[in-house]
This record gives structure tokens, sequence and C-alpha cells, in this order.
């Protein structure tokens, strides 16, 4: 029994671990949200509704499953950031750099998403219901850009 009590211990002690190290960074998100810079930086999971993130830097960040519902991402370099799951209803994503970027499963339900690169992007499952789209390759399918419009 006490063998049991100790493995099951063991387990839920590791898991605990193992969510703690995929959470957003408290202090990464605060310094997004202070400086506008945070390239590389773990955001997953954070909660960043309604942010306003022009222009920020978040190249190659960890945004998985993070909420950036009404969040404006006006002239943003999401490049090859992981978005996988992360909700964009109603942003804005004007002017914003998501090449190689992972936009699997992402919520783009009534996004304004407008003058966008999206070339090498993974874009399988998107949710794009009363999404605005101009002047980005995004269709539904997830295909993506043939050719860098931006290059």
């Amino acid at each position: 029994m006490r063998r049991a009590f100790l493995t099951a211990l063991t387990l839920v002690t590791s898991l605990a671990v193992a969510g703690t190290l995929q959470a957003a960074n408290q202090q990464e998100v605060q310094q997004l949200l202070t400086t506008g810079e945070c390239s590389g930086c773990n955001l997953a999971g954070a909660d960043l509704t309604n942010a306003h993130l022009i222009g920020a830097d978040l190249r190659n960040a960890n945004l998985q499953g993070t909420n950036l519902s009404n969040a404006n991402l006006e002239g943003a370099d999401l490049t090859g950031a992981n978005m996988t799951g992360a909700n964009l209803s109603a942003s804005i994503v004007i002017n914003t750099d998501l090449r190689q970027a992972n936009l699997n499963n992402v919520n783009f339900a009534s996004a304004k998403i407008y003058d966008s690169n999206v070339y090498a992007a993974s874009m399988d499952g998107l949710q794009l219901a009363n999404a605005d789209i101009y002047s980005t390759d995004i269709a539904v399918g997830g295909e993506g850009a043939i050719e860098d419009p931006w290059q």
C-alpha cells in the first residue's frame, strides 16, 4: 500500500512539474506588456486578452494556447512563433509577420486580418468564422502563400 502511495505521489508531482514547465513565464508576460519585446519567450497559456501589442517582437515565442482575443497585433513580428490552439478571436492582425509560424487550430473568429505575411506558416484547422481577411494568403483548407511577398 505504501509503495502504491509513493508511486502515485511521484506521478502527480511529475505531472505538476511538467504542467508548470508548459505554463507561461509570468516575468516574460510582464516583459512583453512593458517593453513589447519578447523574442523566444514562453507565453504558453497566458491571458493577453485586450493586450496592445502593436509592433511587438514575438519572434519564435511559444504562444501555444494563449488567449489573445481582442488583442491588437498590428505590425507585430511573430515569425516562427508557435501559436497552436491560440485564441485570436476579434483580434487585429494588420501588417503582422506570421512567416513560418505554427497557426494550427488558431481561432481567428471575427478577427481583422489585413496585409499579413503567412509565408510557410502551418495553418491546419483554422477557425475563420466572420473573420475579415484582406491581402493575406489564408484560405479555407489551410493553404498558405506560394511565394514570400516580403522578400
